[in-house]
């Protein structure tokens, strides 16, 4: 079982080695992880995987391989009873029952849930008012309401909740992807500003020939520095939620920027940035960057450009506390604000097709705060973005 594994990992590209695989294999036999799926998961990763960027296709690797052994992971701390949570209906309306449902507005909304926690002694199903689940209530899982708070639901199903009860897990995006087009490249390479530094040690054919000449055929050679591109590039990359229909295309820009420039720098956030970014999805509740050291880190030469479908609800970019998974103390407003006042050349791209940006309210807020250097993330799209990056600057 454990060599085929070896075998699954070299076959989707990660350099695993023997010597790599056999410690693995000693701290078996040395019981470092005996009888806890997990445990082993995480033992096998830190002796066989060296790169926290192949962390992704070593989850799709062990997944795949060990699909049917049963898991252990630890049962989340929650207020609320798992057996109000428990799935037996899924609401389903029409259009015209949608309409009907009304918006709480954000006070309300948050004032509601906390009445309703203090409240609420059993589990309920189908209604409109307490936290449970197939039901029109603004609290709870597997209904529709048209503003709500999801709580203990797998994923998104209608992708209209304003707040999320549970911890989501994201996962890194893949450098090394096979890019489906090399028009990616040629786009990324209009951002390109050449400069000559290092040592000298590249021969200067005209200026050896020049030399040359004068001294009557004594070859006199000539050095210089070696040209790099010198431009540097700050990327922040949303990351699950509604990014997750828009992965490939995500992880084929990361791939060629990772490829065409020297000095790429890139973090994670979800939906708007707040108070910190990350720059390990594995690790984004512990390992976390202050968005102000973000700002007083990387100086105000580097192009920032941020990507993500802009879909949320307007409460996360205008309000505080509108953040999805966390109260924020400053509107995500104030801190893109603060970062366009900081890195004078940025741009949005927007993996969603242009046609539902005027459908979003979201998007439109989110393009008027970036002085409309809003792209559409197509090679059109990606080919106007860098040279709005290269010539002007955008205004907060």
């Amino acid at each position: 079982m454990f060599i085929d594994f070896f075998y699954a990992l070299r076959a989707a590209g990660l350099p695993v080695t023997l010597k790599e695989f056999l410690t693995l294999l000693e701290a078996l036999r040395l019981n470092v992880a005996f009888g806890n799926l997990d445990d082993f998961y995480y033992l096998a990763r830190t002796a066989l995987v060296k790169d926290e960027k192949y962390f992704d296709r070593y989850d799709q690797v062990f997944g795949q391989h060990f699909k049917g052994l049963e898991t252990a992971l630890q049962d989340l701390q929650r207020a609320i009873p798992e057996d109000w949570l428990r799935k037996q209906a899924e609401k389903h309306l029409s259009d015209e029952e949608k309409r009907k449902l009304q918006v709480m507005g954000w006070d309300k909304l948050m004032e509601t849930l906390r009445q309703r926690l203090e409240e609420q002694k059993e589990r309920h199903q189908g209604g409109n008012k307490w936290i449970g689940t197939g039901g029109t209530s603004p609290f709870g899982a597997f209904g529709y309401n048209p503003e709500g708070i999801r709580i203990g639901q797998h994923q998104s199903r209608h992708r209209r909740a304003v707040k999320v009860w549970d911890q989501r897990e994201f996962r890194n995006f893949d450098d090394k992807v096979e890019l489906g087009t090399r028009n990616i490249k040629l786009a990324l390479r209009r951002l390109r500003e050449f400069a000559r530094d290092g040592a000298e040690e590249v021969l200067d054919l005209d200026a050896t020939i020049a030399a040359t000449a004068r001294k009557a055929g004594m070859l006199d050679l000539k050095m210089r520095r070696e040209l790099h591109n010198s431009v540097k590039v700050l990327v922040l990359f949303d990351v699950g939620g509604s990014m997750d229909d828009h992965i490939r295309a995500c992880e084929e820009l990361f791939s060629a920027a990772k490829a065409e420039f020297k000095h790429l720098e890139y973090f994670y956030f979800h939906n708007c940035v707040y108070e910190s970014v990350w720059k390990d999805n594995n690790r984004r509740q512990s390992q976390r960057l202050d968005t102000w050291d973000l700002i007083h880190t990387f100086g105000n030469d580097y192009k920032l450009i941020f990507v993500g479908d802009a879909s949320m609800s307007p409460y996360e970019i205008a309000f505080p506390g509108g953040s999805v998974e966390h109260m924020n103390e400053e509107s995500g407003e104030t801190w893109l604000r603060r970062l366009l006042e900081h890195f004078k050349h940025a741009v949005w791209l927007n993996p969603l097709s242009e046609d539902y940006w005027n459908h979003t309210q979201s998007v439109g807020m989110l393009r008027q705060l970036m002085a409309q250097r809003m792209h559409p993330l197509t090679l059109g799209g990606l080919d106007q973005a860098m040279r709005n990056l290269k010539k002007t600057a955008a205004r907060a």
